[in-house]
């Protein structure tokens, strides 16, 4: 099954003949561990990263950092559900450290951005505070290089 999985991870297109070469697994078997992984949200979506940029469609992305005070009974998780209802919210992780919450916020400027995070996140009752990273520039994501891989030099091998 992790070899199903794996290799979906890396190319969601790959169809059951495919894996089923891929792997040595027999096509049927492939699509009952496929359909068993769906239905029970071990694989949660089939996703496509896209370049935006060059689409000339750039949205602006932030990593804000929350400071929360853990409910009694639910510690973050309720709070953190609260936040993840949000549309502008991408992503959000329980996270060590000095901020409990990080959470990854799309929007069409920086302004919008801002606005989200002192009109809507900020107020919620247990957030103790925020600090926000505006994200300058892309260069990977989801295992993915963006931009000219054909400009990506090796670096110099040093006994």
């Amino acid at each position: 099954m992790n070899e199903i999985l794996k290799a979906l991870e890396s190319d969601a297109r790959l169809t059951s003949d495919k894996l089923a070469d891929m792997t040595g697994i027999p096509v049927a078997d492939v699509r009952k561990t496929i359909r068993k992984a769906e239905q029970d949200r071990t694989i949660i979506k089939y996703k496509t990263v896209i370049d935006w940029q060059k689409l000339g469609e750039d949205k602006v992305m932030a990593l804000v950092e929350i400071k929360v005070l853990p409910q009694r009974d639910v510690g973050f998780d309720a709070i953190a559900e609260r936040i993840y209802r949000f549309p502008q919210a991408r992503s959000v992780y329980l996270a060590s450290g000095t901020y409990d919450l990080a959470v990854l916020v799309i929007g069409d400027t920086m302004q919008d951005i801002a606005l989200f995070v002192s009109e809507k996140l900020a107020p919620l009752e247990t957030v103790q505070g925020t600090v926000t990273h505006f994200i300058l520039k892309k260069y990977k994501e989801e295992g993915e290089i963006f931009g000219d891989i054909s400009d990506i030099k090796r670096l110099p091998i040093t006994p």
